[in-house]
């Protein structure tokens, strides 16, 4: 089995022009055994902001939990948040997998008080607009939509993803409310192609 890691590199401009093409090459020395390069990606700006890997059909995984409730190869968690918590994802793929959330307000909540993130608080996503009880917010990595009731809303910052095994993401409302909080997502396995 294929033992993964993630590297993240900043490349500065020598010049302040316009970059009209990149080459990448990868490069490994003083080494053996098989190495493989996927999903390498470049953006533009100065803060990395994540990736979700490609769901192109190969990649689909499709595990049977045995349970008749679960939909195959999907996997969701729910839970309730007041003020803030840690949600644990526990990613059972081999590879990260972007994240799609639901979010139930219990009472009115200000305008950028419901943030989510990664980690201790990076690739943060938070909801600009002011919410009442009883709204849907959706913040959907698979189809790159945040939605309040059905339409489009602003939100500040990054749609989330969940690293393979298990990662940890703070989920903020305004202080002293709740949340009913859904999520789902789609396992991974690797990819099984040599570069």
């Amino acid at each position: 089995m294929a033992d993964f890691e993630r590297f993240v590199e900043v490349i500065s401009k020598k010049e302040d022009k316009r970059v009209v093409n990149v080459t990448v090459r990868p490069f490994v020395t003083d080494c053996n055994g098989d190495v493989w390069f996927t999903d390498l990606m470049l953006q533009e700006g100065d803060m990395l902001s994540g990736y979700t890997v490609n769901t192109a059909e190969p990649m689909l995984e499709e595990y049977d939990t045995a349970d008749d409730y679960s939909v195959s190869g999907k996997r969701f968690f729910n839970g309730i948040v007041r003020g803030s918590a840690t949600c644990v994802i526990f990613n059972l793929g081999k590879t990260s997998a972007g994240l799609d959330y639901k979010i139930y307000p219990l009472q009115d909540m200000a305008a950028g008080s419901i943030s989510i993130g990664t980690g201790s608080g990076a690739h943060k996503a938070v909801f600009k607009n002011a919410v009442s009880a009883g709204d849907e917010l959706v913040l959907s990595a698979s189809e790159r939509k945040c939605l309040k009731n059905g339409s489009a809303t602003p939100k500040y910052g990054f749609f989330q993803y969940s690293v393979a095994w298990d990662s940890k993401h703070p989920i903020t409302v305004e202080d002293k409310k709740s949340a009913k909080i859904y999520v789902e997502f789609q396992e991974m396995k690797d990819g099984d192609a040599f570069l």
